[in-house]
């Protein structure tokens, strides 16, 4: 957690130079800042913040126990265990990325071709969803 509390760190102060640049440039370019990106650039800095003030204020009961990402001595097999499951040989996502990337498509164009794509939407949520219930990969 300190890691990831530093690194978001890092993060946030680069947010707030690039807000600050922005800000600036666009001052210089145009008269006045352009506020939509101003303050899109603050918030993610004050939302970075947010998160690592979290961080660190979460890290006091782990100063007993140390978590193994802290330490530089730690074993991969020290971690959490595996949450999930990855199938490197399934289609699914791939039909799914792509209809909804058409469906986007659709929405941005006019919200028509979205109707056509919708159904091969919840084709491809029900397949990833239930590939293993069915065929060899029945468990």
């Amino acid at each position: 957690m300190k890691s990831l509390e530093r690194i978001l760190l890092v993060i946030g102060g680069f947010f707030l130079i690039v807000a600050i640049a922005y800000s600036v440039w666009t001052t210089v370019d145009q008269g006045q800042p352009e506020w939509v990106g101003v303050v899109a650039l603050t918030l993610l800095f004050v939302f970075s913040g947010f998160i690592a003030f979290y961080l660190w204020f979460e890290r006091k009961p782990f100063r007993v126990k140390i978590l193994p990402e802290d330490r530089l001595d730690a074993d991969v097999d020290e971690a959490e265990f595996e949450l999930g499951q990855f199938s490197p040989w399934s289609w699914w996502p791939i039909l799914l990325a792509a209809t909804v990337g058409f469906a986007m498509f659709g929405m941005a164009v006019g919200i028509w071709p979205a109707f056509f794509v919708a159904p091969l939407v919840l084709w491809g949520i029900i397949g990833w969803s239930f590939e293993y219930y069915r065929g060899h990969l029945k468990h």
